[in-house]
């Protein structure tokens, strides 16, 4: 399944066209014509684009698209049943270039760094992707998209590891990584929040304060698109007062504090 690249503008009209036949109207998938088919059911008699006339009267233009749901409907709509992957680098203070394989459930937030390495070839990003399905078990079931970029190391056979359990390859299109925004806005975060504020030595080294900044973000850090929850949620919800002693614990030698309420 490929993604295809952003357009400017309608499918068939200009967002400003009102003519008949223009647009969706009424807010109703299917526009005027759905509604006239609905009059047509209930014994009215009416013309289509008598319709269409009373609605623009009443000031209810035609509906932006008419090809269908768009990219972010689809993300938004498929949230729970979507994985994500993506590559990004990390060069060492003896310019040296590791690469972080990793994975994130949209519905979630929640990440899965799957590898680290000087040379990502084809038969490791396969082998990672086998690695995370046996980690996740049962779970892996409830995925039904895995989207990933035209990277050339994403070979047959590793949509083959997915595509094995019932789960659709969404390829993304070429030099559009905003398509896959999820995966950037995390690469963004841990770059931000952690990787450019140390100083990388080695591969060990990165696994070690990559394992630590996952950890924090999948069990510590709030998300707004969660309601502040942090991805694998809250053991136990905060109690509301006055008289309330809070812990701070410090993690990667204080770059990062967690807060938690304690009795």
């Amino acid at each position: 399944m490929d993604v295809p690249a952003p357009r400017s503008g309608t499918a068939a009209h200009g967002a400003g066209d009102t003519r008949p036949g223009a647009g969706d109207g009424a807010g109703q998938p299917g526009g005027y014509r759905r509604i006239h088919g609905e009059l047509t059911g209930l014994g009215y008699t009416v013309a289509p684009s008598t319709v269409w006339k009373i609605l623009h009267e009443a000031g209810i233009e035609p509906a932006p698209r008419r090809a269908g749901h768009d990219w972010r409907t689809f993300l938004a709509g498929q949230a729970k049943t979507i994985l994500a992957v993506d590559f990004f680098h990390v060069d060492t203070v003896f310019l040296r270039r590791l690469y972080v394989l990793f994975f994130i459930e949209h519905g979630t937030r929640r990440v899965h760094s799957a590898g680290i390495t000087a040379y990502p070839g084809c038969e490791w990003v396969t082998q990672q992707a086998r690695n995370l399905l046996m980690n996740l078990e049962d779970h892996a079931d409830s995925f039904k998209f895995l989207i990933r970029d035209r990277d050339a190391k994403f070979t047959a056979a590793f949509d083959a590891v997915f595509t094995a359990i019932g789960v659709r390859i969404v390829k993304i299109p070429a030099q559009a990584p905003r398509a896959n925004a999820i995966a950037e806005r995390w690469i963004a975060s841990a770059r931000r929040e952690c990787l450019d504020r140390m100083l990388i030595t080695s591969g060990r080294h990165l696994q070690l304060i990559l394992g630590e900044y996952v950890d924090h973000y999948n069990a510590h850090r709030p998300h707004r698109a969660l309601q502040q929850s942090p991805p694998a949620g809250r053991a136990h919800p905060p109690v509301q007062g006055t008289r309330i002693r809070i812990l701070r614990r410090d993690r990667l030698g204080g770059l990062i504090h967690e807060y938690a309420q304690v009795a």
